[in-house]
């Protein structure tokens, strides 16, 4: 298994691999994966990055602004997605650990992370890779009618902006 930087080829993949993780119900409020305009608008240019299992792309990570002032440059969010065939293989914490690195080498000092609470499984993985649970923001949004609590989870770059 490789980690390596996103290329646009990758892309069909991705949105595959995204849609088995809105199909859970428990990885995004979003219904439906991206096309690839609004997929590629709403990342950074930087710091995605894609898994390969031979030749095949069965993971990726990426980055969100959290907002266009200057102030939150450095602060971001996390988009970490496992095809659902390669889950449970350790892949999670390779990408999780690699995409820490790229944004640390971008000047980014704050990763960010909204999780839903019944997945445990992605809470367990930020925890493992130095985020903390800074709360929960109860009934954010609803999801086929129904209110959904967020986890909001953080880590903080001990080596950027120190």
């Amino acid at each position: 298994m490789i980690i390596r930087e996103f290329d646009e080829s990758d892309f069909h993949s991705v949105k595959e691999i995204y849609q088995q993780g809105i199909d859970t119900g428990n990885a995004t409020f979003q219904e439906k994966a991206k096309d690839w305009d609004e997929w590629n608008s709403s990342l950074l240019e930087r710091c995605r990055l894609v898994a390969i299992e031979g030749s095949q792309v069965v993971g990726w990570a990426g980055l969100s602004p959290v907002s266009g002032r200057a102030v939150y440059s450095g602060v971001v969010e996390v988009s970490i997605y496992i095809a659902s065939e390669a889950q449970g293989k350790g892949l999670g914490q390779k990408l999780l650990s690699r995409l820490i690195q790229e944004a640390e080498v971008h000047n980014i000092w704050m990763l960010q992370a909204a999780i839903f609470p019944e997945n445990q499984a992605s809470i367990a993985l930020h925890k493992k890779n130095g985020f903390r649970q800074v709360g929960v923001r109860e009934k954010l949004g609803k999801m086929h009618e129904i209110w959904r609590d967020v986890v909001l989870m953080e880590r903080r770059s001990k080596a950027v902006g120190v």
